[in-house]
């Protein structure tokens, strides 16, 4: 396909002035050739690989920046499931000091993969797993940890919730003197994907190859920028345009995917073509719902207009590269959106509506602050809800809560960075204690039995 000059002056117009960026170059590493019976030759093992194949991820990340003129934000590394890879020697605290320990001598930002897949039932070792969470959170810098606890296939494990709900409030407690921040490392997933470049749920599943780049890009302010272009325009016109949008905004993921793999030596893995928001003004997914026509995100018309956003950037993105993969839509964190920041502070956006919206994202309750004293029962009853989301409408959905030691609702933190600023959110007073205590399994749906 030929590129003509006015595409080039384009993207250059985008790249200058419209925070168009390449979000994350993230190597996906399997470590399963590091598995063995002994817990400090694990560890070792593990990282070795990271130092061996990730050494240069970092330059390697920056050169292509200047080359290409545009804004690589983190470079990260993501690896098998710990819980697997620590099955047989039983211990995984020494794995994430390792990891951590890599990660900061390479220099990348994070290091995902301290996860585990509990979808249908959780054996022994991964109880221990799931218990050494919040410690490996607590005292690692780099280290991000998901667990996946519901399919469509396999239907919601609540032991493994009702554990999460508690993991989570035993991390904020020991996180509490920096705002609890060791929540937002910890993602909790329904229909988690192998290929998710994007932190704190990225880990590489275990049908994909040794070594991979993922890249994921975005780009609200581009679409926001074109959005502004067609006022009194209808509807079909505003989906066209993000979709020609989203299709030239990935072809840059694709180009720096296919240079980063050749010069690391690593296949090419997928593109996901996420809409990731950050605090800084003029790169808010929020904006571009409200440039379609809301008056304030969280008004009625929001789960719409969210829906609308995310099928015409997924339908732009996949003719722009070889492989889409990852989440592919738009993410909607609260704290990282200097639009959803406003609407919450003044009660518009609520979590309830934040629910409904978590049906068409591409995710789900994202960076939600709420009070420190609320219960485990009633964040791993949030957790259940969009569990249930997820796996009712066969799709990802996630769980990024984080009970702020100390505050309560009408409070704010401030997180830092991207992490941004995040209001401290209102709950409902029901006590959903009784639900979570009966533990199970909740059964698939009927939408499951196909083969």
């Amino acid at each position: 396909m030929a590129i003509n000059n006015n595409e080039i002056l384009e993207t250059i117009d985008m790249l200058d002035s419209q925070n168009l960026d390449v979000r994350t170059i993230t190597m996906a590493l399997s470590l399963f050739d590091c598995i063995s019976e002994d817990p400090a030759r694990t560890a070792q093992k593990v990282y070795d690989k990271i130092i061996k194949n990730a050494s240069k991820l970092v330059q390697t990340g920056e050169e292509i920046g200047k080359e290409l003129g545009v804004h690589i934000v983190h470079k990260r590394v993501a690896v098998s499931p710990i819980a697997l890879i620590g099955s047989s020697c039983g211990q995984f605290l020494p794995i994430a000091r390792a990891m951590d320990k890599a990660a900061v001598e390479i220099g990348i930002d994070f290091i995902g993969g301290y996860s585990a897949l509990v979808q249908k039932g959780t054996t022994p070792y991964e109880k221990v797993f799931l218990d050494s969470i919040p410690e490996a959170l607590s005292t690692t810098q780099k280290v991000c940890s998901s667990v996946n606890l519901a399919s469509t296939k396999s239907g919601i494990n609540l032991d493994a919730v009702k554990i999460m709900g508690a993991k989570i409030k035993e991390t904020a407690r020991l996180t509490s003197s920096n705002n609890s921040i060791g929540c937002a490392k910890l993602v909790v997933f329904a229909n988690a994907v192998d290929d998710n470049p994007f932190m704190a749920g990225a880990f590489t599943g275990i049908g994909e190859g040794d070594c991979l780049i993922n890249v994921g890009v975005s780009g609200p302010g581009v679409i926001e920028h074109e959005l502004k272009k067609l006022k009194g325009a209808d509807i079909a016109q505003i989906a066209e345009t993000i979709k020609k949008t989203a299709f030239k905004i990935t072809r840059l993921g694709q180009l720096v995917a296919e240079n980063a793999a050749k010069r690391l030596g690593c296949g090419c893995g997928i593109v996901d073509l996420s809409l990731a928001p950050t605090p800084k003004v003029g790169d808010s997914v929020a904006s571009i719902l409200e440039e379609i026509g809301l008056s304030e995100i969280g008004s009625h018309g929001s789960t719409a207009c969210l829906a609308l956003l995310n099928d015409a950037v997924k339908k732009g993105g996949m003719m722009a590269s070889k492989y889409v993969g990852g989440l592919s839509g738009a993410f909607i964190p609260v704290s990282e959106d200097v639009g959803m920041i406003s609407a919450a502070r003044r009660g518009t956006l609520t979590i309830n509506k934040l629910e409904a919206m978590t049906s068409v994202c591409s995710v789900g309750l994202d960076m939600i602050a709420v009070a420190g004293d609320t219960s485990e029962a009633v964040i791993a009853a949030i957790i259940a809800d969009e569990c249930a989301i997820g796996v009712i409408n066969n799709k990802t959905t996630a769980v990024r809560i984080i009970p702020v030691a100390g505050k309560k609702a009408g409070d704010e933190v401030s997180f830092g960075g991207l992490l941004g600023t995040a209001p401290i959110m209102p709950l409902n007073f029901g006590d959903p204690s009784v639900f979570i205590s009966r533990g199970g399994r909740i059964p698939a749906p009927i939408t499951s039995a196909r083969n």
